[in-house]
């Protein structure tokens, strides 16, 4: 038991905001709410259009067009539920770089650009509730 609390705690830890990079979509550092709550991450895109097993979407006002991995049905803070496209895409959070499934959804009016759920920080991560850009000031530009 010893050893697992150890591993455990030698986990970098996160704080609950983020800067973030996704190399793929050439994005700058994008300001990221980290919900333990959330099972999946989100992205805010504009224009999003899915045409068979491909999805188009812009961020920072830039086109992208992503395999779409799946589409899942996500029950917002607000109650209200959004059929939304998953992409899988790089995520670059400090030094360390992951693969991650991202949901795309107009998130104009929630503060910050990005939320990073539970799925792409278990296991990699601890969160400090406490503290905000833990990782940010150590991170590497891309």
């Amino acid at each position: 038991m010893a050893k697992r609390i150890k591993a455990k705690l030698s986990l970098p830890q996160l704080g609950w905001k983020e800067d973030v990079f996704l190399p793929e979509l050439h994005t700058t550092a994008l300001v990221a709410k980290v919900d333990t709550g959330a099972r999946l991450s989100a992205l805010h895109a504009d224009d999003i259009t899915i045409r068979g097993s491909r999805v188009s979407f812009r961020i920072e006002g830039s086109r992208h067009v992503k395999k779409l991995r799946d589409t899942k049905l996500i029950k917002s803070s607000n109650g209200q539920s959004e059929l939304r496209p998953v992409i899988e895409t790089v995520v670059m959070l400090g030094e360390l770089r992951f693969i991650a499934d991202i949901t795309l959804t107009n998130r104009t009016d929630m503060g910050v650009p990005m939320l990073l759920g539970r799925e792409a920080i278990k296991g990699r991560f601890l969160v400090n509730a406490g503290r905000t850009f833990i990782l940010s000031k150590k991170a590497l530009k891309p």
